[in-house]
């Protein structure tokens, strides 16, 4: 599904899933640079993030994965 993951001021990481007008923030990483691992979003949602460059800059939008949590 494609989502986008954006930084706030503060520093803090959401994702935003246009399909369902759904924001959340992420509230986990699996790895450090978060790309090519897996996230927990508030609401209890897993995705997997594509293999990307630790530099890579936000906002952007990627094709995730969603692998538990589902309503």
């Amino acid at each position: 599904m494609k989502v986008m993951i954006r930084k706030s001021n503060k520093g803090e990481l959401s994702l935003y899933v246009p399909k369902k007008d759904l924001e959340e923030p992420i509230v986990q990483m699996e790895r450090p640079d978060m790309w090519g691992g897996q996230i927990t979003l508030a609401n209890g949602w897993t995705l997997d993030l594509p293999e990307m460059a630790a530099d890579t800059r936000l906002p952007i939008t990627v094709e995730a994965r969603l692998t538990g949590g589902r309503d």
